[in-house]
């Protein structure tokens, strides 16, 4: 084991593990990621694994909690980098495409039935995440009909939906076919629609 090994602290231990759970899962996939596995890839005993983590399960938490952090650091530069609020749901639309892009591993851990189905832990931190996206898209919603950049009559929680709709089928889709092309591409031929469905005039050339 390395000097430099030695010297990370706990905090830095476990960012360290849950960075290489992350980039197993992206390569395989959830269910064939093992702790063993996770030692490996880190340069450490499996018994070290669990001084930090006391169940396999707190490392998909950790690495949930992770994702969520990231995601939403990310959103927020891409919103506050928008001229107006249409704008800026145009950025945090590509933003999110391009974190996952960037991070292949989310799809396979945030639809996973393994995480789903048998950690409520998990499933609640996804649902939770998911409200919180959609209620920061409803505000940008709001503050666009309050500036007449969308109809007048717009719901803005059925749209938020459509919103966060449209990226999880993105994701699925890529994720199930395998498709060559990046999410960003595959979104820039979709939101001119979801643009025209909310009556939205574009705010922004290319998205990217």
């Amino acid at each position: 084991m390395s000097e430099h090994r030695q010297r990370l602290s706990a905090e830095e231990r476990q960012e360290e593990i849950i960075r290489a759970a992350v980039d197993l899962a992206g390569e395989r996939g959830v269910d064939s990621v093992t702790t063993q596995d996770m030692a490996d890839a880190v340069g450490i005993t499996q018994g070290a694994i669990f001084r930090h983590f006391p169940t396999k399960d707190m490392i998909w938490l950790g690495v949930i909690h992770w994702v969520r952090g990231r995601l939403m650091s990310v959103l927020d530069m891409a919103a506050d980098q928008g001229r107006d609020p249409l704008d800026s749901l145009e950025k945090m639309f590509f933003a999110h495409l391009g974190f996952v892009d960037k991070v292949p591993a989310i799809p396979k851990l945030v639809f996973t039935d393994q995480l789903l189905k048998k950690n409520p832990r998990i499933k609640e931190l996804i649902r939770s995440i998911l409200a919180d996206y959609e209620a920061r898209v409803i505000s940008l919603l709001v503050q666009c009909k309050e500036q007449n950049l969308v109809r007048p009559d717009l719901d803005e929680h059925g749209a938020a939906v459509m919103f966060t709709g449209i990226i999880q089928g993105l994701v699925m889709r890529v994720s199930i076919i395998e498709a060559r092309k990046s999410l960003v591409v595959e979104g820039a031929l979709v939101y001119p629609i979801f643009l025209h469905g909310i009556g939205g005039v574009r705010a922004s050339g290319s998205g990217a």
